[in-house]
């Protein structure tokens, strides 16, 4: 689904005339600091359509006529279009205040299309001077950034500086959590796809412990989880659920996938140990598994059966909707080969979940 950025004008892209707060001339015409270049740069560099959302009190009256609105208001629009920066929409309420209007800012009625269309709105913003910019926010289940010295504790962001705005918004974290319970397990798992490889891990399995802080590590995932296991039976039932648990983590996490590389793939050695492993973040759950494991008995205590190790990527990709292909190369050392195709999978998927450009990578134009 879509994202938006609602902006409001008079405060935000253009500086309010200070006596009348009316842009009603050419003269008064001024744009806020730093706009062009950072609003620039998050339509290039980031997945949102922009729509402008502005109260014009009484246009059309003889308040505020309507041949003194227009001049400004489509030197501002040419102006933005000239740096490549479009509005798809254009939202202007004409009531005063004092008539309570369904349209008019905080209420939503202008923006009906975005409340029951294929948009994100919780995903989405609005931008604005105004404390009624962030209530608009409130009523469209988005979020709120506002412009002003005043800190307001609805607001995700204040701000003066449309690079603050910019930076917020493309260093949002991609984060998910969730809770998975069954009659044989128990299990939390949250995530950061934009970490540092932070790990806070219990499973009650040591060696898969080990394994997903693999992941977590050379994949840059923050990453807690916690089990409870019926490892009294054994241990497959923990293993499968966690690595559901992880792959659907990821999957929500991933959103839509705007801007992602998407593809990754290498070689990853671990002493005699050689596996290669590639993925697509394609939204269609398929797994290669050419890896034939040597003879070996369970790692650590409690007990890991090597066999679950195909078991635990195959069902986290699934769970992922990840495209993976896994080969053995080289090795004799089971603890090796296993380490090896975890930290493959970490680095692959620290690749393809970097940003490195606007919109989702297919030509369908989704990956799901």
């Amino acid at each position: 689904m879509k994202k938006v950025l609602f902006i409001d004008r008079d405060g935000t892209l253009v500086i309010e005339p200070p006596v009348d707060f009316q842009l009603d001339s050419l003269e008064k015409l001024e744009f806020y600091p730093g706009v062009f270049q950072w609003l620039s740069k998050i339509v290039n560099e980031l997945d949102y359509e922009l729509v402008m959302v502005t109260n014009q009190d009484g246009l059309g009256t003889n308040s505020f006529p309507e041949d003194t609105f227009w001049p400004a208001q489509n030197k501002i629009i040419q102006a933005f279009k000239n740096e490549g920066i479009v509005f798809q929409e254009v939202c202007i309420d004409r009531s005063f205040e004092s008539e309570n209007l369904p349209t008019r800012k905080p209420a939503t009625g202008m923006l009906s299309k975005y409340i029951y269309g294929a948009y994100d709105l919780e995903k989405s913003y609005v931008i604005g001077d105004r404390v009624s910019d962030i209530k608009l926010a409130q009523n469209l289940g988005s979020k709120g950034i506002l412009i002003g010295n005043k800190q307001n504790a609805d607001a995700e962001l204040t701000t003066t500086d449309w690079k603050e705005i910019y930076q917020y918004l493309s260093s949002s974290p991609r984060t998910s959590a969730l809770n998975r319970k069954t009659n044989e397990t128990n299990i939390d798992v949250a995530l950061n796809l934009d970490g540092t490889g932070k790990c806070e891990i219990s499973t009650g399995i040591g060696f898969f412990d080990h394994m997903l802080e693999q992941i977590g590590k050379h994949g840059c995932v923050d990453m807690k989880i916690a089990v409870e296991g019926d490892l009294f039976i054994d241990e497959h039932h923990t293993v499968e659920d966690v690595a559901i648990c992880v792959g659907e983590a990821l999957r929500e996490a991933l959103g839509d996938k705007a801007g992602v590389r998407r593809f990754a793939s290498g070689l990853y050695p671990l002493d005699e140990a050689l596996v290669e492993v590639a993925l697509d973040l394609s939204g269609r759950a398929f797994v290669a598994w050419n890896v034939e494991l040597p003879e070996c008995l369970p790692l650590g205590n409690p007990a890991f059966d090597p066999s679950l190790a195909e078991h635990a990527v195959s069902s986290l990709a699934s769970a992922a909707a990840i495209t993976l292909h896994v080969n053995l190369r080289a090795g004799r050392n089971v603890h090796h080969i296993i380490e090896a195709t975890f930290k493959g999978l970490a680095r692959c998927l620290r690749d393809a979940v970097r940003i490195e450009s606007a919109g989702v990578p297919s030509t369908k134009g989704v990956l799901s």
